[in-house]
């Protein structure tokens, strides 16, 4: 384990030098650039637990991040064009300055992703400063289209861009700046060569800040805008002329805030760790969170999509 993580180790774990504990497991895309050549192992009942995943994300992440950005960047770009070319063809809920920003932070998102790709493949060798400030700007852009979806779901502020829509915007980027520091806070450069999201320990105020925040935003916000629209019939029209669609970012995010919920409930031996855990849960966290980042080639297509049809 890495001599700079100053949390307790999981109960149970024998810690050896070819182990890998769940602390160690994926917390971010761009986390894991060592390689391990042994198989890990932990005592439970003298049963070897075997984690094979750090050698599989270095072989499917670079590829992965680098089609993604790929296929955003044609997404997006289809996107700007057609809100350029037919403005009186996107309307509330769907309007031009509500897709434009969408659009927006979609674009920052995919423009982190070479980057990303290229510190898993080859190591992370711009920096702490660079680190934090790629993981800054990867949550502002999801925490703003995060807050984005909403707003457009409970009224008409984006049905014109006027004096007044232009102050939500404001407010808006405003608050998931603001959101998105701790962020910056609690990542950091590991072993010198992987960009991690969490260099803290599990129980730091600063990571359970942005963990709380992660979890109200891509879990409880989705679930409290599902509640109120089968509870409102107003909130409801929306959805049945297409803005449902913009929900496609809140599903894609759900999962990986949910498993954020349960590395903190592992990490924090509020859940007793098993084989069966150790084994899948890296799998399942990594999955959730290359889930998400589809969002950004995915959102754009759905939005051109819903509008021809």
């Amino acid at each position: 384990p890495d001599a700079h993580d100053p949390h307790p180790q999981t109960p149970g774990i024998l810690e050896t030098p070819g182990t890998l504990d769940l602390e160690e497991i994926m917390g971010d895309l761009s986390s894991y650039n060592d390689t391990y050549s042994n198989d890990t192992f932990l005592d439970y009942d003298a049963t070897p637990c075997h984690n094979r995943f750090c050698p599989l994300f270095q072989r499917v992440a670079p590829p992965f991040l680098a089609a993604t950005c790929a296929a955003a960047a044609l997404a997006t770009g289809a996107l700007l064009v057609a809100l350029a070319k037919r403005p009186q063809a996107w309307r509330w809920p769907q309007s031009r300055a509500l897709v434009a920003q969408l659009a927006l932070g979609t674009a920052l998102f995919a423009a982190l992703l070479p980057e990303l790709a290229a510190g898993v493949a080859w190591g992370w060798h711009l920096g702490t400063g660079l680190c934090r400030l790629t993981h800054f700007l990867w949550h502002w852009s999801v925490f703003a289209q995060a807050l984005l979806v909403a707003s457009s779901s409970c009224g008409t502020a984006w049905a014109r861009w006027d004096p007044r829509s232009r102050r939500l915007a404001v407010v808006l980027w405003a608050v998931a700046l603001l959101l998105a520091t701790p962020a910056a806070l609690v990542s950091g450069v590991a072993a010198g060569t992987a960009c991690v999201q969490r260099s803290v320990g599990i129980l730091a105020p600063a990571y359970l800040l942005h963990l709380a925040l992660c979890l109200c935003l891509l879990l409880l916000l989705p679930a409290g805008l599902l509640l109120a629209a089968l509870a409102v019939p107003r909130l409801r029209a929306s959805w049945a002329t297409g803005a449902g669609l913009t929900w496609l970012f809140l599903g894609l995010w759900g999962p990986y805030g949910a498993g954020l919920a349960a590395e903190f409930l592992l990490q924090a031996g509020l859940l007793e760790p098993t084989c069966g855990s150790f084994e899948h849960f890296d799998l399942a966290l990594g999955l959730s969170e290359g889930l998400g980042v589809l969002h950004c080639g995915l959102g754009p297509l759905a939005q051109l999509l819903a509008r021809r049809c």
